[in-house]
């Protein structure tokens, strides 16, 4: 009896850890320009880590609080600018 609790326990366990979400991978990327540091995480699988142009460019969007459309092409013409 012992036996068989033992083992549908065991089992519960084993199957809920099959279950379980994959590990997210952090990656934190950190760029300096103009004085500034920068700090950025990424918690996508698989994903790139940002250059320094597109931190700055970022950190520069975000102090004009630019959004939606606005940032995209800002965010655009900075990064052609800093290549």
């Amino acid at each position: 009896m012992r036996s068989m609790i033992f083992a549908a326990v065991a089992t519960l366990a084993l199957a809920a850890a099959a279950h379980a979400a994959p590990p997210t991978v952090t990656a934190s990327t950190t760029a300096t320009k103009a004085g500034t540091t920068m700090t950025s995480k990424t918690t996508v699988k698989g994903a790139k880590p940002r250059t320094a142009v597109s931190l700055a460019c970022s950190g520069q969007a975000d102090a004009k609080s630019l959004h939606g459309k606005d940032r995209k092409t800002f965010m655009s013409s900075c990064k052609k600018a800093g290549k």
